[in-house]
């Protein structure tokens, strides 16, 4: 019988692995990678305090100290230690998956047994810094942005969402108490007269509003960068910005940008920055021909 942990006590986890360690800090009711203080991905690291919370031993698979066959010897094996302020609440070792991929290798803290624990969770462990950093970049909600900017090379186009009323005809007969009522239509209009095309802005600020990156840049900071080729400036509620520079070389296969929501330059994959990267003249509404 394992003592019981409530994942929601644990305020500090370790981990272990042969070639690196981190550890993960609570703090204000978010999770970071310490030393240096990242923001941590909250669903990886929850997938971890679950296994913890969990942890069920299910059967005794040997009770010598060959460990080796388990993949719990110093070379392979992943430790975990968890804790609750200054007390130490748990503390295991992570082998292998066993043959059933219904459970995983385990060894407790002084004990050369080896037991079955009840899960797959050694691949929930077995992560990098990089891993376990959290890769929102830019998160807002769509309906709270008035205004929309974008600026690729020389082109610019500021796009101004207004409410539009509808006109409701009331019923035949029917009292002011009985009128309907008022409606709007959202429009999206250029400083210039032009229409922004309504669904094409809606579907682009659809993905701006939970946009994760690839990866970050480890060898820069944000002030490195200058120069965008492309630029979003949102408004609302609050103020966004995202910006996309040129990529390395022509190989690449990243392009570094920043955005106001994080501190650190990262990475979009090829595609997803192209994808984004529409000149203004793309949300803008279509011109019936004559």
């Amino acid at each position: 019988e394992m003592p019981p942990i409530s994942a929601e006590d644990i305020s500090r986890l370790e981990i272990s692995k042969p070639d690196s360690s981190m550890r993960l800090q609570k703090r204000d009711d978010r999770w970071y990678i310490a030393p240096q203080d990242y923001p941590a991905d909250t669903r990886k690291v929850e997938k971890m305090l679950q296994a913890v919370e969990d942890l069920s031993l299910t059967a005794l698979v040997s009770e010598s100290e060959n460990h080796q066959r388990y993949d719990l010897h110093p070379e392979k094996k992943i430790t975990v230690t968890a804790w609750q302020d200054d007390t130490l609440v748990q503390s295991f070792a992570i082998g292998k998956t066993a043959p059933s991929f219904h459970h995983t290798f385990v060894a407790l803290k002084e004990d050369d047994k080896v037991y079955h624990a009840m899960g797959n969770f050694r691949n929930d462990f077995d992560k990098t810094v990089s891993d376990l950093r959290d890769k929102t970049v830019l998160a807002f909600h769509t309906q709270d942005i008035q205004q929309l900017t974008v600026l690729k090379g020389e082109t610019k186009a500021v796009f101004t969402r207004n409410e539009i009323p509808l006109k409701v005809e009331a019923p035949e007969g029917s009292t002011e108490a009985d009128t309907p009522p008022s409606q709007f239509e959202i429009v999206w209009e250029t400083g210039d007269g032009h229409e922004g095309d309504k669904d094409k802005i809606e579907r682009f600020l659809h993905t701006l509003s939970s946009l994760s990156c690839d990866s970050y840049v480890e060898d820069a900071e944000k002030g490195d960068f200058s120069q965008p080729i492309y630029e979003v400036r949102l408004n609302g509620l609050e103020a966004h910005a995202l910006s996309v520079f040129a990529k390395k070389d022509e190989d690449a296969s990243v392009y570094p940008a920043t955005s106001s929501e994080n501190a650190y330059p990262f990475y979009l994959r090829k595609s997803q920055a192209e994808n984004l990267m529409k000149g203004p003249e793309a949300l803008v509404k279509d011109t019936p021909a004559p």
